[in-house]
């Protein structure tokens, strides 16, 4: 039988070279795919791998994409470093975009500026639905995991009764949709012609951040230690309850932030689909990225490029639609066998010897 073992000294060369790996064999079983549904493996790889970066507008769409994905990937960063396993980043998500279109719903043709406030809203309530997941983990132990996924749907919900019901657009033919925001209460384009948005340098400046806040203070190291050692960080008196609201918070508020951004930039309005995945494919873009914010960069450009490339891969060469799931599927599987036999090696051990140690136990 084979028996997984942990290596002495794991490759550093191949940890960072894990990502590239699983992009190539993300790419060689694609191609599988591609012959197996009977189309051509060169007009799909070029739907995923070209059409989305061959323009300036290409570009501006797969920065429209990306942004979210790294705002929200951002926060799931500090999470995870955290040991806090916060799932519902897609509920945070609508929870910002309503706490968004409800402030956004009250601006005026004469208003200016109002979309700093509906951006403001929108990380308020993301906060808030994260602040929900953090105070049950203190106070009752729950599962954040649970807890945080089970608000998405919750926030589904809410969002659904708003735009069918209370918000819905009396002008609306009676579609579930808010009214369309006026120009105040939208955020700036950045290009004329093109829909790239002021939420392109907002994740800039996130990035960079980030990445002084859990490299290079203090708070930051506290977030980690805890999250890598629990029993050091309490024997150096960090608290672990500020480290919960810290991580959360955080999350929630960048993933409210990134629902602010939709729906005040490309979608204009609230309706149905405000729900876009963003918040759970950004879980596999904060692990391609390997928790690091420059490397959820590189990893939200690459997701966009699946999420462009399904949708050109579905109007252009008929495939279907779930085809951007299993891209983004493949490559999270890959990276986990990787990361997997980069720490431990499969070893042959013989029947023989697998019954005498058998028995040697039970002795």
């Amino acid at each position: 039988m084979f028996k997984l073992e942990q290596r002495p000294t794991p490759s550093r060369w191949l940890s960072i070279a894990s990502p590239f790996i699983a992009l190539l064999i993300t790419v060689l079983v694609g191609t599988v795919m591609f012959c197996w549904l009977d189309k051509s493996p060169l007009d799909g790889l070029r739907m995923f791998f070209w059409e989305p970066i061959k323009s300036g507008y290409a570009w501006s769409e797969l920065s429209v994409k990306a942004t979210p994905l790294v705002l929200i990937a951002l926060g799931l960063a500090a999470c995870f470093r955290a040991n806090l396993w916060n799932i519902g980043a897609e509920g945070q998500f609508v929870l910002g975009a309503i706490c968004a279109g409800g402030v956004a719903m009250q601006a005026s043709p004469e208003s200016r500026h109002w979309w700093v406030l509906v951006l403001v809203a929108g990380a308020f309530g993301g906060a808030v639905w994260a602040g929900v997941v953090a105070w049950l983990r203190e106070r009752f132990n729950t599962n954040e995991i649970l807890v945080s996924l089970m608000l998405v749907y919750v926030a589904e919900m809410l969002l659904s009764y708003l735009v069918y019901g209370p918000w819905k657009d009396p002008l609306g033919y009676n579609f579930p949709q808010t009214i369309t925001f006026v120009d105040a209460a939208r955020v700036p384009k950045l290009f004329s012609g093109l829909r790239a948005h002021i939420g392109l340098p907002i994740a800039a400046v996130a990035v960079v951040g980030f990445s002084i806040f859990l490299f290079r203070t203090f708070a930051g190291f506290q977030l980690q230690v805890g999250g890598l050692a629990p029993s050091a960080a309490r024997y150096a008196g960090f608290s672990s309850s500020r480290s919960l609201w810290t991580a959360m918070l955080l999350s929630g508020a960048m993933a409210g932030l990134a629902g602010a951004l939709d729906v005040a930039g490309p979608q204009g309005q609230l309706t149905p689909f405000v729900p876009m995945g963003y918040g759970f494919a950004a879980i596999i873009v904060a692990f391609v990225g390997r928790l690091n914010p420059v490397g959820i960069v590189l990893s939200a450009i690459l997701m966009s490029m699946f999420y462009i490339g399904g949708e050109l891969a579905q109007s252009r060469l008929g495939m279907p639609k779930a085809m951007t799931g299993v891209f983004q599927g493949l490559l999270l599987f890959a990276l986990l066998a990787c990361d997997t036999f980069i720490h431990q090696r499969l070893r042959w051990v013989p029947k023989a010897s697998t019954k005498a140690s058998a028995k040697h136990q039970h002795a």
